[in-house]
């Protein structure tokens, strides 16, 4: 069982990268496989934040739409000019009678200057802007980018949902074998307690020796501690179990579906079907990646186009000496302008071209590794059929050895019973069982991963 409690102990890893799930839960907390997933589709932290990242996709495809329609901002200002600018004035022309208001000192020369403001103390204004795109090439990227940001975001909550099941999968498998392989260990005990018994009874009336009794009672102790092994193994798959699952890690768990049931349809050796490549969500992802590259190379090559925006604004002012501009007597002068504005690139030393170059990089990187998934997946789908086959025909021999092995157990307890077979050889030959069995167990358990991985590999998961 090394075999087993690795994979388990991977198995726990790989889950542990996933966030705490929600711990609702039915009352009766039976499953069976489908339930189990269905019940982590909708319990999984990992997947409300998958679909989260959809809605959040979606707003941004909004927002990047928004940017080619109608802005629209308003002001208001209200200000105080508490030192105003002054300018040089020549007081030549400004008749006499104006200089004591204007501080103008009565000996300036009438060919000099005086620093004088022409702002009034108080001013405000009020009003607003409409920006219109008119045209971009930028912008009409952008939208075709934004959908395919959405897109990415849908294909990656149904990658995680795959990930996610095939993790129940595997976490219910173990649990379903870990209670095999303590069925059989009871068993085995319940025997060999049997066994120790009689021995025991035999030594009392002469009829055995002590070394017999000691050795078997070696034995009754290492078949408890493969019991007690068994049951901790049980106990930690339902724990990965229920982690993978979003169940309640205090509560019990009861498994509905058998063990046979998963392992009579691949004994019976039915085609797996083909590999369609186009359809498998990890080609789909380079094929969405590639997209996006393609897009970005249109993004550089529309920064060498002009770009057109209309704007219009409308503002209101009033000014005076007088903090109170908003009473009835002060008046509000109207303005408004109407105007258009073109971005036209003219030469940035090769800048743009850079990118460009850079962006098609992207894009030839992007093709080659929209091949290489493409390939991957054949390749995977290949070793994963070259792996079921293996692993079909390592069960069928290891079951005929776990037979064979229980067979000869048999026929050397019946011995030793008899005085045949001495205790050493049926120690020996128990511990052949006990690995037999192990084999077993694990074959049984790389049968079931194996087809796990190939229904991965076919996009049926």
């Amino acid at each position: 069982m090394k075999r087993s409690t690795k994979t388990l102990f991977l198995l726990l890893l790989t889950i542990m990268l996933y966030p705490i799930p929600n711990w609702a839960q039915p009352e009766d907390g039976t499953f069976s496989l489908q339930e189990a997933q269905d019940f982590a589709m909708k319990n999984s932290y990992v997947l409300k934040n998958t679909n989260l990242d959809i809605t959040k996709a979606q707003k941004k495809v909004w927002e990047t739409i928004t940017i080619g329609l109608p802005q629209v901002s308003g002001t208001m200002n209200y200000m105080y000019n508490i030192d105003a600018a002054k300018t040089p004035f020549p007081v030549a022309i400004i008749p006499k009678d104006f200089w004591p208001v204007l501080g103008i000192p009565d000996d300036t020369p009438p060919d000099g200057t005086y620093p004088i403001s022409f702002a009034q103390k108080y001013n405000s204004d009020f009003g607003f802007t409409v920006n219109q795109l008119l045209f971009d090439g930028s912008y009409i990227v952008g939208v075709g980018s934004s959908k395919l940001y959405l897109n990415l975001s849908k294909q990656a909550h149904e990658k995680t949902a795959i990930d996610i099941r095939e993790a129940v999968t595997q976490a219910y498998y173990m649990v379903l074998i870990g209670q095999e392989n303590k069925k059989v260990m009871r068993g085995n005990l319940a025997n060999t307690e049997k066994l120790y018994s009689e021995t025991k009874a035999y030594f009392e009336n002469g009829f055995r020796e002590e070394q017999d009794v000691d050795q078997m009672k070696l034995m009754v102790k290492k078949a408890e501690n493969e019991v007690l092994k068994a049951e901790r193994e049980i106990k930690t798959a339902k724990v990965v179990l229920k982690y993978a699952m979003g169940y309640g890690l205090e509560s019990e768990i009861y498994l509905t579906d058998s063990l046979l049931g998963f392992l009579s349809p691949l004994l019976a050796k039915k085609d797996a079907g083909s590999l369609n490549v186009s359809n498998h969500i990890d080609y789909r992802l380079s094929e969405s990646n590639y997209l996006v590259s393609e897009k970005l190379l249109k993004l550089e090559k529309s920064a060498y186009l002009p770009k057109l925006n209309a704007f219009y604004t409308w503002t209101k002012t009033a000014y005076g000496d007088d903090s109170n501009l908003f009473k009835s007597s002060v008046p509000w002068f109207k303005s408004s302008l109407l105007g258009f504005q073109l971005s036209v690139p003219i030469f940035n030393s090769g800048q743009k071209s850079s990118k460009v170059q850079q962006a098609r990089i992207d894009l030839d990187i992007a093709a080659n590794e929209r091949m290489l998934a493409s390939q991957t997946l054949q390749k995977d789908y290949l070793t994963a059929l070259a792996n079921m086959e293996s692993a079909l025909e390592k069960y069928q021999n290891d079951k005929e050895n776990k037979e064979l092995a229980e067979k000869i157990l048999d026929k050397t307890k019946v011995k030793f019973n008899n005085g045949i077979s001495s205790s050493t050889e049926l120690s020996q030959i128990e511990t052949q069982y006990i690995q037999s069995h192990g084999a077993y167990i694990g074959s049984m358990l790389e049968l079931l991963q194996n087809d796990l991985t190939l229904k991965k590999t076919l996009g049926k998961l």
